[in-house]
């Protein structure tokens, strides 16, 4: 079983076993590794051959010396009998039986035993070869001995794994073997195996866990080696494949700052909390645990930031989501902290700023004066204040006034919680105990805020005193005289020194002293709270310094009135008991003292008032007397003390009314006897941890203290034990639900511990106590710098401006403002940004510098940073900072001086990039600019007119086509910037671009001149596509490629596609519905004719196959667009019902799908090529037209009118193309004009005839005064169905001019087609070297090779058009072609047909196998009179396989109809009740069939099976088609006219439908394969002799004239020269006939009766041919013509020159043994040597001289090279090959010298096979293994 590790793939397992024996050619162990050992078991059954069977014998338990038998069993599982041989164990340890053949049948088993006999204790091995007729298979023998073998995993892929991180799995492995094995795994780091060590039981199963600890980044494959067996000396390996990674971490965050995120709180309201979230992101593929830590902050901050999570995992490409808790305590401070998220194995870490304000409430009274106004002595008055809370925090308050009738004011509810943005009334009683003005300053506490001040004032008065009545302006007069120092004087002495004009009176009417002291300070409200809870006394006699103001520096400023102590504490638990209190006097006046009384208190003060002198004290002693035990007092005693005087208003002015003052003196009790347990408190501390700000300034924090018990409790604090630390109030009563606010105020020093305690006291009991931890130490200003206090710039350009983020750290606890200062030379060079600003606690704020130098130099500058606490401005530090820059002057440079973009689209739009680089040291802003000329010079007017790009070199006149995303920016130094641009040429032209730069200064102004950067050139094109290829199938395959290229204009396609577009054909760029008519509008002029010829209807489809190629460096798109294609889809009530004929028509055409494009559109890549198919159906008779748009997305519209001829079957039509013909212009003066030829192609289903009417041409020779100037040579001909015949003419010119001519074209049985006719002559002698004299092929871009092929063709040939160009009459002109069968298993047979006897092409036909090629020569003998010639020879190809059907089907069906000949049947008169007919002597079950069919298994065409068969044979009349067969068949129903027209579409009859059923049982005669047709086009024109020698006088060299062909010069212009008249009318039936053909067969016949006849022929057969005949003398006999005979014209069919037959030469002989006959006269028998050498030598030189010689030579060189590229093509000859010093022929070439022979010999036997026939000259067609393809051999080969 292999290794299963959860989540990871491994590979197969690997069975590692320790192996020993012979056979493997080894005597010691090794190790073996079998991948398939467990599939390869014996249980295991596998299927051979359709044998089941095992796969392998294994013999595992055997002893030496023993025989040990196993049975294979085969078992035949297919459905047929299988036999099969064996071969037995070659070794000699398997045996089994003797060879034999063993017979399975389906189903059935066999048992073969094999028996092992082993020799030596090791392993064997062997095989059984088993043998059937569908191949082979093997069953392995194996015998093993037991050995150690462990099954583990080739490998096991462990989960990839961050850096320091770590990740496992498992894998098993197991006891392969039958032996206890034990095992040790090592294994290197970073790996770890878990067990490494253990013993396994046979078969035992082990799970290892790997554990995979990376310390680097690295793809980790280490093995893991195990040592296994008895003592370790086997070993394995198991590949451990680990990856790890660099781990990732991102912080999402809503803020971002300068380095980090930033998690914003926002305002919190104190005492709240706020969670807010941010996202730990991991986009690694990895897992990755993290630590989220807090960054060092200052000492003794406080820490209201809480994060929740502290470590933990990220799953590969997820996120976490993280809380952060905001609780803040300090109101009106900004909290800064930094959370770090750190990653182990991380190259970096993360920070978080986390930051958050805490703001309190905002509460105010609705007035800060109460006025009572006047009440009676016994009354009470109320008013009502509001207090509101205009925060969005809940506002705790609490009034500083007793509420147990201890004060003549009361206030409730006198404490509470306000609730946000809310208010509340309280409501006050005034009710005085004495007459006497009173007013008192109430305090309202409130938490974490400064209190406020609530003055009640009010007067009561009774029956004996009326004291002045107070009012609140008084008050305000009294605190200016409080300022100024007069309330110290009692009023009286204050109206005497205003008497004396000692104190004058300002504007206001209040007093004022001749010498105004200093301005006395506003205390803070905390201050004056403190004050009043003191009893009166100043901060100075406290003890306290900072803000207090003492007697000294302000000798006005004092307490009037002061009580000592101003707190009682009775906590003996004594039911009476006293204290006693001092009250001084600090005023210069009398004073009266009145306590307030409170009925049914425990609380007495004694006296209850009494007179006070000035600067004078007295004591009142305070008694408690509880009414009951076990509980808890509190109060508050007030005592106002006002001047004697003022108890008379009488005595006082308005002026000098000075107001009461009070005092209170705080007294708690309990009533608990000693020993008596306390209440238990139940209440809550808001904050038990009390900070101070870390100033050395007076300051104040509040505390919150709620009882929230059902029992009132008591408090105190020991001010003694913390002195430093002053708590208000220090001692009091709290009842239950209610709450008190104390006030802490301490001065912090440097000197005081972290923390200082401070206990409080609940309910008496040392028991009940909390510890306020107070923190108030002072800190030293520290302002972190980053990098120690130095800063660098990078080089900056001169002008330029270079910027660096600069961190300043707060380390206090303080918020700190700071400003920077830099001298003023330097605030030109450097700035910073802010400059100043506020530092809250350990923010580490960035900042920006900017470095801005003007000079080249060095830059060393020393700015300082200046800051102070926000509370103290004038305690400030300062640090300094050094910065050093370098400025350097830069410039910036393209990548490339010349950037091409090549060609773009015009009106599309190309983006590229310009790569600038700075060099420098220094970063460089720069702007760019462009400059545009064009290249093309030779542009037109209307170009010029273009307002985008005017020619020429003048620039910046036009809107650049060339646009920059980037005008301006800044490069990097050392670095790389792209330039994104985009380009939209307006027009084809090339375009140049100089692109230049400026640098800039900082404030973006120019710093120099432009510089040159680089260059920029495109061209801007259109799409264009070519036709580079053009085939024909179906009705169409007769066409040549000449004719294609005419017909479908696709020269003048070419020519269009490569120009530019007009404005109208770019309205719409791309393919669009634009039309709402039937017939689009026309946006372009270019319009060409797609003409599809002319077919028979219901023949096949005209299909043309266009090969278009984008030769264009940009893709095309390209579309054919129907009418239909542009038309918009309208709705059904949207369309007209009235359309036009051409609407109509077209409509037809394109519902019918006449004509097809397949694809109809597409795209092309540059380079790319595509074959487009154009279809055009003969379905309906007539003229088709259909105009089809030819649209190239962003380019040229091209109008092609699509046309179609299809003709009635019976119809003659010859199809004309045009109705003008241009031939080609002839030279004035001539003697022998050239002959020009044009083209009819017989585009109907029959053969027909034409006649061109030559009266037109009689016409104009009479007015050319009798001169022939255009001459038809064959005016009447046959044309065959699909083919096309030559008009061959003679134009003569008498004139420089134009000629043109109708001729009427007349069709037998057809109609008359009026052609005009045109040529041109021209002077030699005017037009010198520019006279049109060469051959101007019409067509040279008609490609010559294939580039397409046509569905299943399967032969090609090299080329398709061959050009001679211009060549001289009477020579002749060879070029080699090659036919190749490109199939891979098809035979094919080729035949070409030759209608002009110029023309010879060897061999004429051939086979060829599958993959072979045969090379063909073209010779091409030109006549005696210049002629063009435009030749089209068509190569028919055939199937062998298709023709040998063929011949099997013909030879089936000729012997069923000689048997049906032959054969009858006798029938009784009751049988004649069946309507079936037989053969004679023939019955339905006795009728006979082709020999070795049956009834049942006759093989029928298709739809005739078990049917009588009524043979048809073609072309024979239907009564000879069968006796019996017609005798019977009943005439075909007669059809009306209306029947024929409409029987298109009118649904058939009965009688019809029978006919057809009788006409699908016919079995007609085999038709041939149709061939497939190769078209080969030859075109040339040669000149008369002394018109080349003139025109081309350098390639005269290069012919060989053959002189003995040359005809006559005669005159064209005589009578003599005419064609004969063939204007004789056919034979036909008659007389005349039946004549001629029996005087024909009586001669025929005799001559086969002759005997001397045939012996004539036999010895003709016989004779030797005689060798050199053509070189005997041919004396000149004038013949000169007989009147009124007619002289045929020269060159033409009917009498073509005489050219004499190939030449055959011996290789040995001489001229005598060859039969010349010597020209000299006979010569003496005895002559002289000399004389003898010297007559040779002028015979020799005589026979030179002869043409008939030279042709001999040229004949014979000819023949040489041909036979050369023969022997190189087969493979006899190399070529190439590197030429022999000695080259002597071999005995088999010389034993064939007759080699020049053979293309005679193959083609003068016509007895040969195909076989023989298909190959040139019989040779064998398969090139040898040395021969180069055909391109190779006619590149290699040198034509001299």
């Amino acid at each position: 079983m292999l290794a299963e590790v959860p989540g990871n793939p491994l590979g197969s397992g690997l069975l590692w076993t320790a192996t020993c024996g012979k056979d493997e050619k080894g005597p010691g162990r090794a190790l073996q590794r079998s991948r398939n050992a467990q599939r390869k078991t014996s249980s295991q059954r596998s299927c051979f051959l359709g044998v089941e069977t095992w796969e392998e014998l294994k013999w595992e338990d055997w002893e030496l010396g023993g025989e040990f038998t196993k049975t294979l069993l085969l078992k035949n599982i297919r459905g047929k009998l299988q036999k099969l041989r064996f071969r037995p164990p070659v070794s000699k340890f398997f045996t089994t039986l003797f060879p034999q053949i063993i017979t399975l049948s389906p189903g059935t088993c066999f048992s073969l035993p094999v028996t092992f006999r082993p020799l030596d204790r090791c392993d064997y091995q062997d095989t059984i070869e088993f043998q059937s007729k569908d191949g082979l298979f093997q069953v392995s023998l194996r015998a093993t001995i037991p050995r150690h073998a462990l099954d583990v995993p080739e490998s096991v892929l462990l989960p990839s794994c961050a850096v320091l991180h770590q990740s496992q799995t498992t894998f098993m492995f197991r006891n392969a073997s039958k032996l206890q094995t034990g095992f040790q795994w090592e294994v290197p780091s970073p790996f770890q195996l878990c067990p490494e060590s253990g013993v396994l039981e046979p078969g035992q199963e082990c799970r290892v866990t790997v554990l995979f600890r990376p310390q680097e980044a690295l793809v980790y494959q280490v093995e893991a080696s195990c040592a296994f067996g008895d003592e370790g000396e086997n070993s394995c390996t198991v590949l451990l494949k680990g990856l790890s990674k660099y781990p990732f971490l991102q912080i999402s965050a809503p803020g971002l700052e300068e380095g980090w995120k930033v998690l914003e709180f926002g305002n919190v309201p104190v005492g709240c909390t706020m969670e807010r979230h941010f996202e730990i992101l991991n986009p690694s593929s990895i897992t990755t645990s993290f630590s989220l830590s807090r960054m060092q902050r200052p000492a003794l901050s406080e820490s209201v930031f809480q994060c929740g999570v502290q470590k933990g995992e990220v799953a590969p490409r997820t996120s976490i989501r993280v809380a952060v808790l905001f609780s803040p305590v300090t109101v009106d401070s900004t909290t800064v902290d930094y959370l770090s998220l750190t990653c182990p194995g991380a190259l970096s870490r993360t920070l978080l700023k986390v930051t958050g304000t805490c703001i309190g409430p905002q509460v105010s009274l609705s007035t800060s004066v109460l006025d009572f106004g006047c009440v009676d002595e016994g009354e009470e008055a109320m008013l009502t204040v509001d207090i509101i809370n205009s925060s969005s925090v809940d506002a705790q308050y609490q009034f500083d006034l007793d509420a147990t009738g201890y004060s003549v004011f009361t206030l409730e509810p006198a404490c509470g919680t306000l609730p946000p943005n809310s208010h509340r009334s309280l409501r006050l009683l005034f009710r005085p105990h004495h007459p006497m003005g009173h007013h008192r300053r109430i305090v309202c506490l409130l938490l974490h805020r400064e209190p406020l001040f609530l003055d009640l004032i009010g007067t009561c008065h009774s029956e004996q005193l009326k004291p002045a009545i107070l009012h609140p302006r008084h008050l305000v007069m009294y605190r200016q005289h409080l300022a100024r120092g007069l309330t110290c004087y009692p009023p009286d002495v204050v109206g005497a020194m205003l008497a004396e004009g000692k104190i004058q009176v300002d504007r206001d009417g209040a007093l004022l002293l001749q010498e105004d002291p200093a301005a006395v300070p506003e205390k803070r409200p905390t201050e004056e709270y403190f004050q009043g809870c003191a009893g009166g006394k100043l901060e100075a006699e406290l003890g306290g310094s900072g803000e207090g103001v003492s007697s000294d520096s302000f000798p006005f400023s004092f307490s009037h009135l002061t009580v000592d102590p101003p707190e009682l504490l009775f906590y003996n638990g004594s039911l009476s008991t006293s204290q006693s209190v001092t009250v001084s006097n600090h005023t210069k006046g009398k004073l009266s003292l009145v306590w307030t009384p409170a009925p049914n208190s425990p609380f007495c003060v004694t006296p209850s008032s009494c007179d006070l002198g000035p600067l004078k004290s007295t004591a009142f002693r305070v008694s408690y007397a509880p009414q009951q035990h076990n509980t808890f007092h509190g109060a508050q005693l007030e005592c106002f003390a006002f001047y004697k005087v003022l108890r008379d208003h009488r005595q006082v002015e308005d002026r000098t009314l000075w107001p009461p003052w009070c005092v209170t003196v705080r007294v708690s009790g309990h009533s608990f006897q000693p020993g008596r347990e306390h209440f238990i408190p139940r209440f809550s501390l808001r904050h038990p941890q009390v900070v101070f700000p870390a100033l050395s300034l007076v300051s104040y924090r509040t505390v919150l203290l709620e009882n929230t018990g059902d029992l009132p409790l008591v408090f105190r604090l020991d001010p003694e034990e913390c002195p430093s630390v002053t708590v208000q109030p220090t001692s009091g009563l709290v009842q239950p639900g209610h709450h008190q606010i104390l006030t802490l105020r301490t001065t912090p020093a440097e000197d005081c511990p972290a923390k200082l305690p401070l206990t409080l006291h609940f309910n008496a009991s040392s028991k009940h106590t909390q510890e306020l931890s107070v923190v108030s130490v002072v800190e030293k200003l520290c302002v972190s710098l980053e990098g120690e206090g130095s800063l660098f710039f990078k080089p900056t350009a001169v002008g330029s401006c270079s910027q660096r983020p600069y961190r300043v750290r707060n380390l206090t606890r303080l918020p700190l403002k700071f400003r920077w200062r830099i001298p003023g030379p330097d605030q030109c060079v450097i700035s910073v940004a802010p400059d100043t600003g506020v530092l809250q606690p350990n923010e580490n704020m960035v900042q920006t510098w900017s470095f801005t130098p003007f000079e080249e130099m060095v830059y060393n500058l020393k700015p300082n940073l200046t800051f102070w606490p926000i509370q103290t401005p004038g305690c400030r530090s300062r640090l300094p900072l050094k910065v050093v820059g370098m400025a350097s002057k830069g410039s910036i440079q393209a990548e490339r001086a010349v950037l091409d973009l090549g060609e773009v689209l015009v009106g599309d739009c190309r983006s590229f990039e310009v790569p600038l680089i700075n060099n420098g040291s220094c970063s460089v802003s720069f702007c760019l600019a462009v400059q545009q000329s064009l290249l093309d010079p030779g542009l037109s007017e209307n170009t010029q007119k273009d307002t985008v790009a005017p020619p020429g070199p003048v620039v910046n006149s036009f809107t650049p086509v060339l646009e920059l995303d980037t005008v301006s920016g800044t490069i990097p130094a050392r670095s790389r910037l792209l330039i994104r641009s985009t380009v939209r040429p307006a027009r084809r032209t090339r375009y140049c671009w100089d692109l230049t730069y400026q640098t800039l200064s900082s404030a973006g102004s120019v710093l120099d001149g432009p510089q040159p950067l680089c260059q920029v050139r495109g061209e801007g094109v259109f799409p264009t596509l070519e036709v580079t290829d053009v085939r024909c199938s179906g009705s169409m395959d007769g066409l040549s490629k000449l004719q294609l290229w005419s017909l479908f204009s696709l020269g003048h396609l070419n020519a269009h596609l490569q120009r530019d577009p007009a404005p109208p054909e770019l309205t719409y760029r791309v393919p669009t519905r634009h039309s709402l008519r039937r017939c689009p509008s026309i946006f372009t002029s270019a319009m060409l004719d797609f003409n599809f010829s002319a077919a028979p209807l219901g023949s096949d489809p005209s299909s043309v196959l266009l090969m278009f190629e984008n030769i264009g460096s940009i893709p095309v798109e390209w579309s054919f667009l129907f009418p239909e294609d542009q038309q918009i889809e309208l709705e059904y009530w949207a369309e007209t019902g009235e359309f036009s004929t051409t609407e109509l028509h077209h409509m037809k055409v394109q519902e019918n799908r006449l004509f097809n494009i397949e694809p109809p559109s597409g795209k092309l890549h540059p380079g790319q090529q595509k074959a487009v198919t154009f279809t055009y159906r003969h379905d309906f008779a007539g003229t088709d037209h259909l105009p089809v748009l030819f649209k190239l997305s962003h380019g040229r519209e091209i109008l092609f009118n699509f046309m179609g001829v299809t003709v009635e079957r019976d119809r003659h039509y010859l199809h004309f193309t045009s109705t003008k013909h241009v031939f080609a212009p002839v030279a004035i003066g001539g003697f022998n004009p050239p002959k020009q030829v044009y083209e009819l192609h017989n585009g109907g289903a029959v053969p027909l005839r034409y006649r061109v009417d030559t009266e037109p041409l009689e016409q104009l020779t009479a007015d050319n005064f009798g001169h022939p100037v255009l001459q038809c040579l064959n005016p009447q001909g046959e044309v065959k169905p699909g083919r096309t015949a030559l008009l061959e003419w003679v134009i003569s010119p008498l004139e420089a001019k134009t000629y043109s001519v109708d001729i009427p074209v007349h069709v037998l049985e057809g109609d008359t087609m009026l052609m005009t006719f045109e040529g041109c002559g021209f002077d030699n002698r005017a037009l010198g070297e520019s006279a049109p004299v060469q051959l101007r092929d019409a067509y040279m871009s008609v490609p010559s090779t294939q580039r397409m092929p046509l569905p299943n063709q399967v032969l090609f040939l090299s080329e398709e058009r061959v050009s001679l160009g211009d060549i001289p009459v009477c020579t002749r002109s060879t070029r080699v072609l090659f036919l190749t069968n490109v199939s891979h298993s098809d035979r094919v047979l080729y035949a070409w047909s030759l209608t002009d006897q110029s023309v010879q092409i060897s061999p004429e036909h051939g086979t060829l196998s599958p993959g072979e090629s045969a090379l063909c020569i073209l010779t091409l003998q030109a006549s005696g009179s210049p002629s063009f010639y435009q030749l089209d020879l068509i190569c028919e190809v055939t199937l062998e396989e298709a023709v040998s059907q063929y011949r099997r089907d013909l030879q089936q069906w000729e012997s069923e109809r000689d048997r049906q000949r032959n054969e009858f049947t006798l029938t009784e008169k009751d049988l004649q009740q069946s309507h079936t007919s037989y053969p004679r002597g023939h019955t339905q079950s006795h009728t006979s069939y082709p020999r070795g069919h049956t009834q049942s298994h006759t093989s029928y065409p298709r739809g005739h099976t078990h049917l009588p068969l009524v043979l048809v044979q073609e072309g024979l009349p239907s009564q000879k088609t069968g006796p019996v067969g017609r005798k019977y068949k009943t005439l075909p129903p007669i059809h009306s006219s209306s029947d024929v027209v409409g029987g298109m579409c009118a649904r058939p009859s009965r009688a019809e439908r029978r006919a057809q059923r009788e006409a699908s049982q016919v079995w007609r005669r085999p038709e041939p394969p149709r061939p497939t047709l190769l078209h080969l086009g030859v075109t040339a024109r040669s000149h008369s002799l002394l018109e080349f020698q003139t025109f081309f006088p350098s390639l005269l060299s290069k012919h060989h004239i053959n002189r003995s062909a040359q005809p006559s010069v005669t005159r064209c212009g005589s009578r003599q020269s005419r064609p004969p008249s063939v204007d004789m009318p056919p034979l036909s039936h008659g007389p005349e006939r039946e004549i001629i053909t029996h005087a024909l067969t009586s001669i025929f016949r005799s001559l086969l009766d002759d005997p001397h006849f045939h012996h004539s022929l036999v010895n003709g057969v016989a004779e030797p041919v005689p060798y050199f005949s053509q070189l005997r003398p041919t004396p000149y006999l004038p013949s000169p013509h007989l009147p009124g005979t007619v002289m045929p014209y020269p060159g033409t069919r009917e009498a073509p020159p005489a050219c004499p037959p190939t030449p055959q030469l011996l290789v040995g002989g001489s001229l005598n043994s060859a039969g010349v006959t010597e020209v000299t006269e006979p010569q003496p028998r005895t002559q002289k040597p000399t004389v003898k050498r010297e007559h040779q030598l002028s015979i020799q030189e005589t026979i030179r001289r002869l043409p008939e010689f030279c042709d001999v030579t040229e004949e014979v060189l000819l023949n040489t090279l041909q036979n050369l590229m023969v022997e190189a093509f087969l493979g006899e000859l190399v070529l190439t090959a590197r030429p022999r010093i000695i080259a002597l022929p071999p005995v088999s070439a010389r034993r064939n010298s007759c080699g020049s022979r053979r293309l005679s010999r193959g083609a003068a036997d016509p007895d040969r096979s195909r076989e023989t026939r298909g190959s040139p000259q019989g040779l064998s067609p398969s090139p040898g293994p040395h021969l180069p393809p055909p391109s190779a051999l006619l590149a290699n080969l040198a034509w001299t």
